[in-house]
């Protein structure tokens, strides 16, 4: 049966999409998340059982290190809070040097289900595509987000649209998957300060092809996120202004 018409195990496991020689990395950026990491990193197991799990603990205060390590996952504690571009990309660098064939980002806070990750990987295994973004506005799902969030998220996929000539509908999402090719470019560059608007413009300037597939999401669990309130504003200012004037330089990261 082809690897795209594959059909869940009757543990929720898709093994064949990435079986062996493939390798898959799974990168779990988390700040204070010692409430859910634990049951992410399990629900991780179950849904892709032959995944190397990694928590990137990004200097918390809480016990996010003990629970994840509690749950089976290799840990990485950075000695601060360095900002989720840090976390991430000490994933990516973690899943370089290790030579990883595919690697995840599965956010900490239980947004995201890791049984959705097939739909993520079946594209870069099949050859269509080096970047693959879980989108929560292409019809899976019942995903809301305050309207004022939602308006920037558009905002932000038209400029992106402009900037990378392609339709892309959820900017923001931080549940995507990518091959080598995308581990080896984030690896070497990643924007530091709300990335995941930067990374899709910088993957499609180095020639990466960028997928998008519908997932589905749920509300964080726990805590807030680190974009609320007044914080929403910098962001969009932020990315907005960067997007603008094209400091993302693919020769920088040759």
């Amino acid at each position: 049966m082809p690897q795209s018409e594959a059909e869940m195990s009757e543990d929720g496991s898709f093994p064949e999409l990435y079986a062996p020689p493939l390798t898959l990395c799974a990168i779990v950026p988390a700040f204070n998340e010692s409430k859910s990491v634990g049951e992410v990193v399990t629900s991780i197991h179950t849904a892709l059982p032959s995944a190397h799990i990694l928590v990137v603990d990004d200097g918390s205060n809480d016990d996010t290190s003990a629970e994840a390590k509690k749950a089976g996952a290799a840990v990485i504690t950075l000695p601060l809070n360095l900002g989720i571009g840090a976390a991430v990309q000490t994933g990516y660098f973690y899943a370089k040097r290790h030579g990883f064939d595919l690697a995840v980002q599965i956010d900490g806070d239980g947004q995201h289900d890791p049984h959705e990750c097939r739909l993520l990987i079946e594209p870069i295994v099949n050859h269509r595509a080096d970047l693959v973004v879980g989108s929560r506005w292409l019809g899976r799902g019942e995903y809301e987000a305050p309207t004022g969030r939602r308006l920037g998220m558009r905002i932000l996929s038209k400029i992106v649209g402009w900037r990378t000539k392609q339709n892309l509908t959820d900017t923001t999402s931080g549940f995507r998957a990518v091959g080598r090719k995308g581990i080896e470019l984030f690896a070497r560059s990643y924007p530091s300060d709300f990335p995941e608007v930067e990374t899709l413009v910088l993957a499609k300037q180095c020639g990466l092809r960028i997928e998008e597939v519908p997932v589905r999401m749920v509300q964080r669990r726990h805590g807030r996120s680190s974009i609320a309130g007044l914080r929403s504003s910098y962001y969009m200012l932020r990315v907005v202004v960067a997007l603008l004037i094209d400091t993302l330089d693919p020769k920088e990261v040759s």
